[in-house]
């Protein structure tokens, strides 16, 4: 059996370790390891290429991805699927491990249901696809917040200022949620816990007459523009107050040790089910536990089933 990985989609912590594992893996069990680079363009360019154990030396604690990645909307396009699968039969290649997001997932399903096996391994720093507790890069990526935001807390408290934290996360909140909680904030607002603004500036008011130094508040990108609002607290609070948008910063760094371990057994359990011939499915970690489900498989998390409980817990704490 011949196997090829890929990268695609936005990069995320980890993805190397789990390129690593993936050959590693499968070098091990005596199959072919083949690397597609840039994603699903470099795959319909056929840029592929074989893997020795040696390639993936010293990418461990590397952040991005060697392999490169890219967004590729033509995709959805059957002619340039087919193109695709005439490229990986060229090479021998039986089946495609591809690591990513739910972009990622819908290439590899609508590779599937033309004939050509995949497994897809998740990787996304905003935690967002549907039926894992974690993916690959999230925890780097939080590490990566809850430092800047410390940072951002020494200044707002020695000038007594209040501090608004765009996180990414698209649709989801887990960066700002678990940010939030692991630095105090004073609101986290995400798609799941939307605010009123009145709110927010009344008890920033209260807070500052009782005397605070500093507050912040962590909220996921596209629900509201930070700096407008930054300035409406600035007018109405008593609180200068200053916006911060994270952006690429939390997409890059070494990734963190709980990202390499479950990249390296989401890698290894990826060849496994292929050479147990189950395609067509996404691996996940639930309580701890790798599994797999089908591609179009949703499922609500278990251990997210308490998103009220944490938010709940901001201004008991805070």
């Amino acid at each position: 059996m011949k196997i090829a990985v890929l990268t695609s989609g936005g990069d995320a912590p980890g993805m190397n370790a789990a390129v690593r594992a993936v050959v590693r893996s499968a070098l091990y069990e005596k199959m072919g390891a083949f690397a597609v680079y840039d994603g699903y363009k470099g795959l319909c360019e056929n840029i592929i290429k074989p893997m020795k154990h040696s390639d993936v030396s010293s990418i461990l604690d590397k952040g991005g991805t060697i392999l490169g990645t890219s967004r590729m909307p033509d995709f959805n396009l059957k002619k340039v699927k087919q193109r695709a699968i005439d490229n990986l039969r060229s090479h021998g290649i039986d089946v495609l491990i591809t690591i990513g997001g739910d972009g990622t997932f819908m290439g590899a399903k609508g590779l599937h249901d033309m004939g050509f096996p995949t497994i897809g391994i998740p990787a996304s720093i905003d935690n967002d696809i549907d039926g894992t507790d974690f993916s690959i890069g999230f925890h780097t990526a939080l590490k990566t917040v809850v430092e800047n935001i410390d940072k951002i807390k020494d200044t707002s408290s020695s000038h007594q200022r209040a501090s608004i934290v765009e996180t990414m996360g698209r649709k989801k909140g887990d960066l700002a949620l678990y940010a939030g909680l692991s630095t105090g904030a004073e609101f986290i607002i995400t798609p799941e816990n939307i605010i009123d603004k009145n709110l927010i500036i009344e008890t920033l008011k209260k807070k500052k007459e009782e005397g605070r130094r500093n507050a912040i508040i962590v909220v996921t990108e596209n629900i509201l523009n930070v700096h407008e609002f930054a300035n409406e607290i600035t007018e109405k609070s008593g609180f200068t107050c200053r916006a911060t948008v994270l952006g690429y910063v939390q997409r890059g760094g070494s990734p963190t040790p709980e990202d390499r371990i479950l990249a390296a057994r989401m890698g290894e359990y990826a060849v496994k089910l292929a050479a147990n011939k189950t395609f067509g499915v996404k691996v996940l970690v639930n309580h701890d536990e790798i599994s797999a489900k089908p591609f179009g498989h949703t499922s609500k998390r278990d251990n997210f089933d308490n998103l009220k409980e944490l938010f709940d817990l901001v201004p008991k704490i805070s």
